[in-house]
């Protein structure tokens, strides 16, 4: 039987046939990718064949084959430097949700997230959360902020899923497609979830005063079916985004801005660090390339995963 995954709870996987009947599937024995170096071998989104096993007069199934995926987002495991971890699968767009404060989103963790997502040609696009919560001055933090992604080529929208502002155009964005919500715990993303489907009814929970930092909700992604010909992945709220499987040399290729000047530098290998004549840096100069997405991009370079949670922006303004 073929059918695709709807959640993972680690050691089994909902799985819908394409008759529209669910079953619980398990993996038998070990399970290895080629290539994939994973905690999770199976991720939501993948398409799977199993076979039928009935076990006290329950009737569960047994996967033996992952079809190949389209694309997939993948981070640094939280507790394992070497793993990966899969969050989804055959994903046609994400919304990342990102909120300036109640919890902070730094653009450290945007850029790493969107790094991540152009390697795997997945849209990105951004949803400023909670904007009527902020008073002027951080609403014109989130215009400086989305006016640096629009510049690069990334949608910004600015919603409110308490208030209902803009979901319609993101329900447009989502009609015919499988869509990944993900950001920090806390930004919101299961509220959203619920305004734009209110059936589902996904579990929210206050952010936690003492550290302005959201408690997870959400402990394993899973994908929902909603009334509008549209499928969504709700994921757990992420800390950090570890990068993963890339050479030093093709970082700046997943920067759009960085790509596109890259034919400029004198070199055709430069890293845009400490070469000369490179058109990156004297676009840094001129300041056509944002401050912020350059010191992302020389983080990731450099390895410094700890700086997940430390701003970059505040420095410029």
């Amino acid at each position: 039987m073929t059918g695709k995954v709807y959640k993972s709870t680690g050691s089994w996987y909902t799985v819908k046939t394409l008759n529209g009947k669910f079953y619980e599937c398990r993996i038998k024995g070990r399970f290895r990718l080629d290539g994939i170096k994973s905690t999770n071998p199976i991720a939501v989104g993948d398409t799977v064949e199993f076979e039928l096993e009935a076990q006290n007069n329950t009737e569960t199934g047994v996967i033996h084959r992952i079809e190949e995926r389209k694309n997939y987002i993948v981070r640094k495991s939280v507790n394992l430097s070497k793993q990966t971890h899969i969050i989804a699968s055959n994903i046609d767009q994400v919304f990342l949700l990102v909120t300036i404060d109640n919890p902070p989103t730094f653009t450290t963790f945007i850029d790493r997230f969107l790094v991540t997502a152009e390697a795997y040609d997945i849209k990105t696009v951004l949803l400023f959360n909670k904007v009527d919560t902020y008073d002027e001055e951080t609403l014109l933090e989130v215009k400086y902020l989305a006016s640096i992604y629009r510049t690069i080529g990334y949608e910004c929208i600015g919603i409110s899923a308490t208030t209902g502002k803009n979901i319609d155009k993101v329900k447009d964005l989502m009609t015919g497609k499988v869509s990944m919500f993900a950001g920090h715990s806390g930004v919101g993303k299961s509220t959203l979830v619920n305004a734009i489907e209110p059936s589902l009814d996904l579990k929210t929970k206050a952010i936690s005063s003492q550290h302005s930092q959201g408690q997870h909700t959400t402990t394993f992604a899973e994908m929902f079916d909603l009334s509008f010909d549209a499928k969504i992945i709700d994921t757990p709220g992420i800390k950090g985004f570890g990068v993963v499987d890339m050479e030093k040399e093709e970082v700046g290729d997943y920067f759009p801005e960085f790509f596109a000047l890259k034919q400029e530098c004198k070199f055709n290998n430069c890293i845009h660090l400490n070469e000369p004549k490179c058109a990156v840096k004297d676009a840094l100069e001129a300041d056509e390339v944002s401050y912020s997405r350059y010191k992302s991009y020389v983080q990731i370079l450099e390895g410094e995963d700890e700086h997940y949670r430390t701003d970059n922006w505040d420095e410029v303004q």
